[in-house]
């Protein structure tokens, strides 16, 4: 699972750091949050769902595994 916070959207609410404080940290001098670009580790999970669900402006948004190294296998027609 991974998130990405949307930084036009964002208003500084800080609700997200303070639900899951070691995932999203604040800019310094907007205030504005941001998370790494890399998979949540399970035992943040749960608060970031949390933080993402919270978060006022919608500025977060949860990524579905793109690709979980199966490929599909082809279609008969």
């Amino acid at each position: 699972m991974r998130v990405r916070v949307e930084p036009d959207r964002c208003q500084g609410h800080t609700l997200c750091s303070m639900i899951a404080p070691g995932w999203f940290t604040l800019d310094d001098v907007d205030g504005h949050a941001s998370a790494p670009d890399e998979d949540v580790p399970e035992e943040l999970q749960d608060k970031v769902r949390e933080a993402v669900r919270t978060c006022p402006e919608q500025a977060i948004t949860m990524l579905a595994d793109m690709f979980d190294g199966n490929v599909p296998a082809a279609e008969d027609d």
